[in-house]
């Protein structure tokens, strides 16, 4: 095989590679997740129960797309007022738990780190999400029930 032969097939398989790597963080196809974490069956019961407020931070299309799980919050996390919003839903109480659902649980890791950064001391990851991930099948999956938006 001549070199640049070999040049192109490494430049194919290092971007077949990258894009493996990619797509795993995306569809959080690990389901790995740092702090405290809720499947979403038990997020389910927490919120029934009243013992955690759920977060759904997911576009407000995506809401329409899927609905909401019942009992979540829809708050925008791209809303610049989002942390104002949700000291409101908890009472300012930023030891209250807060557990936070999206589409995958790639964005509600980020965003509870940020909150815990910020001084929320009780945020919670669902790290299934409403679509699933390597985490579980999510809301939807497990066909726990969502009201429309």
């Amino acid at each position: 095989m001549r070199r640049g032969q070999l040049a192109r097939r490494g430049l194919v398989m290092g971007t077949l590679a990258a894009g493996g790597l990619l797509a795993a963080r995306w569809f959080n196809v690990t389901g790995t997740v740092e702090g405290a974490t809720l499947s979403v069956e038990n997020a389910h019961r927490a919120v029934i129960d009243g013992t955690i407020a759920l977060i759904d931070i997911r576009r407000p299309d995506e809401w329409t797309r899927t609905g909401i799980a019942l009992g979540a919050v829809p708050l925008d996390m791209r809303d610049p007022a989002f942390a104002t919003k949700l000291l409101a839903q908890i009472e300012g109480a930023r030891d209250a738990p807060v557990a936070l659902i999206c589409a995958r649980g790639v964005r509600s890791r980020r965003l509870a780190q940020r909150l815990s950064d910020a001084g929320f001391t009780n945020v919670i990851d669902v790290p299934e999400g409403m679509m699933g991930s390597g985490a579980g099948p999510g809301w939807l999956g497990a066909g726990l029930p969502v009201r429309a938006w």
